[in-house]
């Protein structure tokens, strides 16, 4: 991470009283979301080929949907379902090995497994190089998500937030962001939130441009990514 960014983590002394009186203000102050809409179909539709044929490798190699939905939370709480394509195989499939927590490579409830039996062939390059998050372009063009914004949470995540962070359930959530180009999986969930915050506090029209310049080769050197 650098030490930037982790200058702007020390100086953000977000208080409880701060956060009150700043609530109302955590609009979209980036990329206007009806240009990310556009940007998402236009992806969508040059991408069309690529996505066929990844979801025709998934179906080769493991049986069930190569797309699955989960319950994240978007803007002001609000449950959605995101798309990713499947990356593991399914519960049913004898492949399928339950992981234990306890050898989890990341502290906190979102766990993360350097050699995750569960994950096919497929679902390891997909993973690799962020392949299995394009489907998010269709929440970015439903509106549950922005290219640019903190990581859409897992309900269960929520429940680790304090006021400190409390802010993030108010803004609507990305596709890539800040800690995504700042070390991906090699941050731990307290710096993904401190992150996520940083990019709250300062959004803005450049910022987002930024953000998805670094992403490319972020997304390239597969640096973080497991």
């Amino acid at each position: 991470m650098s030490t930037k960014i982790l200058q702007l983590i020390k100086n953000n002394n977000f208080t409880l009283l701060n956060y009150k009186k700043v609530t109302n203000n955590f609009t979209h102050k980036g990329i206007p979301v009806k240009v990310q809409q556009l940007l998402a179909l236009i992806a969508l539709l040059i991408l069309s080929p690529l996505l066929l044929l990844v979801a025709m490798l998934i179906r080769l190699e493991s049986s069930g949907c190569s797309l699955f939905t989960q319950t994240r939370i978007g803007e002001n709480g609000r449950h959605f379902k995101m798309y990713k394509f499947r990356s593991m195989y399914i519960k049913t499939d004898p492949r399928y090995e339950e992981q234990d927590p306890a050898t989890s490579a990341r502290e906190g409830v979102c766990k993360k497994y350097l050699n995750d039996t569960r994950v096919t062939k497929t679902g390891q390059f997909i993973r690799k190089y962020s392949i299995d998050e394009i489907p998010q372009l269709f929440n970015i063009i439903r509106g549950d998500m922005c290219l640019v914004g903190p990581r859409p949470a897992l309900p269960i995540e929520t429940y680790e937030y304090n006021h400190d962070v409390q802010m993030r359930l108010y803004t609507k959530p990305g596709l890539t962001g800040l800690w995504q180009v700042s070390g991906r999986a090699d941050t731990n969930f307290e710096q993904q939130l401190q992150l996520d915050k940083v990019y709250i506090l300062h959004q803005s029209f450049l910022m987002d441009c930024k953000i998805i310049a670094l992403t490319i080769p972020a997304v390239i050197s597969a640096r973080g990514a497991y």
